[in-house]
This record gives C-alpha cells, sequence and structure tokens, in this order.
C-alpha cells in the first residue's frame, strides 16, 4: 500500500462554503472513491486556503483513473473547480501531485527491528 499525500489551494474567500461541501459529499461520490480504491482519504484545511490530502491506495494512477471513469467524479470536480486557485485549466483530481515522504516513523522502527512496515 502506497501513502499518497498532496496540496492544493483553496481560495480564502471559499473556506467556510468549500467546508460545508466537504462536510456532506453526495454519497454516490463516497461511494466511487471507496470503489476506486481510495482508503483512509482525509482532507486538512488551513486558514490560508491551503489544503492537505492524505490517502492509502494500492496503485495512485489506478485509483484516480477509476475515479476519472466514475460520471459523479465529473459533476463533483465541475461543482469544485471555482473553489480552487493555481489549477491551470486543470480540475483539482488533474492537478494533485504527490509529495515526497521524508519520514514514517513506523517504517524506520520496523526496520530497526527487521520487521516490514
Amino acid at each position: 500500500m502506497r501513502r499518497i499525500c498532496f496540496t492544493l489551494q483553496v481560495r480564502p474567500d471559499r473556506l467556510d462554503e468549500y467546508r460545508v461541501r466537504h462536510a456532506h459529499v453526495w454519497p454516490d461520490m463516497l461511494a466511487a472513491l471507496s470503489a476506486s480504491g481510495w482508503r483512509d482519504y482525509s482532507l486538512f484545511l488551513r486558514e490560508d486556503g491551503l489544503l492537505v490530502g492524505f490517502l492509502v491506495t494500492d496503485d495512485f494512477a489506478a485509483a484516480r483513473a477509476a475515479m476519472r471513469a466514475h460520471a459523479v467524479n465529473a459533476r463533483w470536480q465541475a461543482e469544485m473547480a471555482p473553489f480552487f486557485v493555481g489549477l491551470d485549466h486543470e480540475t483539482a483530481d488533474r492537478a494533485m501531485r504527490p509529495l515526497d515522504e521524508v519520514f514514517n516513523l513506523e517504517a524506520q522502527l520496523a526496520a530497526r527491528t527487521g520487521e516490514t512496515a
């Protein structure tokens, strides 16, 4: 399993509405994410609009491709696009660029004991 972390930027004037929209994500969008292999998916939002996303998946490219096959994703991305800055004509799901993981406590502890994380 691969741990994925990414950042996006939410427009500061849309933070409250962004929070409201994510408090009640459409049931079919939730089902599509789950069926596409997005596990332990969380979003964290800072007061200046920095959005940090985290998920676990077997294959991020495959999980993203599976989401693109769901019609609900196109509708969701169209509704969410105005909330973001700096997408350069992409949708938020296509603009996600995974960050390099530079530290993982469990992996380092397991390495010290000879286990696999």
